[in-house]
């Protein structure tokens, strides 16, 4: 678990995969609803987000996916389910914002990254657009031309 203590939040995960495959336009801070079993595997550092994605049901936000290891010693009377769906907790504006980008303009909606903020575990969530194969070969080469860039800089 890493500490950023300029925004006071400890990351929990991260999602790379989704910065490669999407273009993220904009990004909302989500609540979540856990069991006590899935904050003691968030607080071990268990949790992996690459398989995880979001989508909205009868005005509700959902992640699918994500998925949290149970500790051998949390929980004895709860059959643990790593990947099951858990809610996500917004405001009801933000809600009708990413049901609108979603339905109308094609958007979809990725998690980013779990972390801590006072006490409380939340997920960042981006509304993204997928990207075409010829867009990452260009964003690979521009990150190949900045890395290239950076080494002849540093040795002159």
């Amino acid at each position: 678990m890493t500490k950023d203590t300029k925004a006071g939040k400890a990351l929990i995960a991260e999602n790379r995969k989704a910065r490669h495959d999407y273009f993220i336009e904009d990004r909302y801070e989500a609540g979540l609803s856990l069991m006590g079993w899935e904050v003691k595997s968030l607080r071990a550092g268990r949790a992996q987000l690459t398989e995880a994605y979001v989508f909205v049901r009868a005005g509700e936000v959902f992640m699918m996916g994500a998925h949290l290891s149970p500790l051998n010693s949390a929980s004895t009377h709860v059959i643990a389910d790593p990947t099951r769906t858990r809610k996500l907790l917004l405001n009801r504006v933000e809600i009708d914002r990413l049901v609108g980008a979603v339905e109308r303009e094609g958007y979809t909606i990725v998690p980013l990254e779990l972390y801590w903020k006072q006490g409380r575990a939340k997920v960042r969530i981006g509304l993204a657009k997928g990207k075409k194969q010829h867009d990452k070969r260009a964003t690979e080469k521009d990150r190949d031309w900045q890395r290239d860039k950076a080494r002849v800089l540093r040795v002159r």
